[in-house]
């Protein structure tokens, strides 16, 4: 985890495949640095003990109205995205999101790498389960010291950070991603950033007041 500051903490639980959470990544680092705000990354798979559904196993209806929203926000934000990306479904996202865990432990521009696998899978077609694809990814974002920690197989600590990100999850009563979390208080997609905006700077406005009156 990034060294704890005792300023305010913005983690985001998120599936790294997840469009969504690709589509919130700029946003959430913008409202993260206007409320000097901490990020921690805790990248999940999905949680289906809280009801999370794969993509692929839900209804028709609910994949095809998936297809329609993820054009609607694309055109929104003016973001790119292959609305049928040649490597999704991924074959596995472990390696990416271990290696993101990996990144943030180390102190190496975690977010610009995860935002870079986002854009990989989603606009420019690339395997984000290769891992010489993920090592010319982190090559390109945080350059040659991150190499070694793109692996296969992890160090004990990161899988079991990884494993840990998903059981905090479930306790704290998370079931979709993207999820940002603000003290505890849940909010969960990327059109929900607003709202982080807002418990953020509520936060610092109690600890402003705390600080005039001690």
């Amino acid at each position: 985890m990034p060294k704890d500051d005792g300023g305010p903490v913005l983690q985001i639980f998120y599936g790294i495949s997840s469009p969504w959470a690709y589509f919130g990544a700029q946003k959430t680092i913008d409202v993260a640095r206007q409320n000097e705000a901490r990020i921690e990354l805790r990248p999940i798979r999905i949680i289906e003990a809280n009801g999370g559904i794969p993509l692929r196993k839900r209804p028709d209806a609910r994949q095809l109205y998936h297809e329609v929203e993820l054009g609607r926000w694309r055109d929104h934000l003016g973001i790119p995205l292959n609305l049928k990306p040649k490597f999704y479904p991924c074959r596995t996202i472990e390696t990416a999101a271990q290696a993101v865990i990996a990144l943030q432990k180390a102190g190496l521009d975690a977010l610009a790498f995860s935002f870079a696998v986002q854009r990989a899978l989603w606009a420019e077609d690339r395997d984000i389960a290769d891992l010489a694809t993920l090592r010319e990814i982190a090559r390109a974002t945080v350059g040659e010291a991150g190499l070694p920690l793109v692996v296969d197989v992890q160090a004990d600590d990161v899988v079991a950070e990884w494993h840990g990100n998903l059981a905090q999850a479930g306790r704290l009563g998370i079931f979709g991603t993207p999820t940002y979390v603000v003290d505890g208080e849940l909010f969960w997609g990327q059109d929900r950033l607003d709202f982080v905006d807002r418990a953020l700077k509520a936060r610092r406005n109690r600890m402003n007041k705390l600080k005039e009156s001690a």
